[in-house]
């Protein structure tokens, strides 16, 4: 069990472990997968303002996401 969630864990994460950095990097590259494929749109410049739009919420959660990363680093 999870202390924190009270959940069943198969494994739990100590932060800065191998696990923890693996979960960052994993944040980062979806992130910049993300940036590539809005960077890619964006230079084709077909798309409209509601295809745009669409990708607002995934990339608000990405860069939410990379600030908690670099929060941590910080820490």
């Amino acid at each position: 069990m999870d202390p924190v969630t009270g959940k069943e864990a198969f494994v739990v994460a100590e932060p800065g472990g191998f696990l923890d950095g693996l979960a960052d990097r994993h944040v980062v590259e979806t992130a910049a997968v993300l940036v590539a494929v809005v960077g890619a749109v964006l230079e084709g410049g077909q798309a409209c303002d509601g295809e745009l739009a669409a990708f607002v919420r995934p990339l608000h959660a990405a860069l939410e996401e990379c600030v908690g990363v670099m929060a941590e680093w910080d820490g």
